[in-house]
C-alpha cells in the first residue's frame, strides 16, 4: 500500500506529520492492506490565513484493485479531526464496498 500526503501552503506538511499520518493509516487500514494499491491524502485550510469554524479539510482517495477509486473528505477545526473523522468514514465505505462483493 503506497501513501502519498499532500498539503496546501496553510497546512504544516513537515516529515513528522507526514510520519504519523502514514503510520496512522498503515495502523487503521492494515486488514484491507491487500486490496488497497494506493491512498493520496490531501489536507487544505479552505479559509486560509482567515479564522473559520470547521475550515480544515482532509480528503482521503483510496485507489483498489481493479475498483473506483473511493473517495471521503472531512471538515474540522484542525488537521488532525479532519483526518480522524474521514478515516472513519473510510472505513465504514470500505466494509460496505468489500461487504457488498462478498455477498455476489
Amino acid at each position: 500500500m503506497q501513501i502519498q500526503i499532500n498539503t496546501d501552503k496553510n497546512v504544516d506538511g513537515n516529515e513528522r506529520a507526514i510520519n504519523f499520518y502514514t503510520a496512522e493509516l498503515k495502523k487503521e487500514l492494515d486488514r484491507f492492506d491487500d486490496k488497497i494499491t494506493r491512498i493520496e491524502v490531501h489536507f487544505g485550510d479552505e479559509n486560509g490565513e482567515k479564522f473559520g469554524k470547521n475550515d480544515k479539510r482532509c480528503l482521503l482517495e483510496v485507489r483498489l484493485q481493479k475498483k473506483q477509486p473511493i473517495v471521503v473528505t472531512d471538515h474540522a477545526e484542525s488537521p488532525e479531526k479532519a483526518f480522524y473523522h474521514a478515516v472513519e468514514k473510510l472505513k465504514k465505505v470500505l466494509n460496505s464496498t468489500f461487504e457488498k462483493m462478498r455477498e455476489y
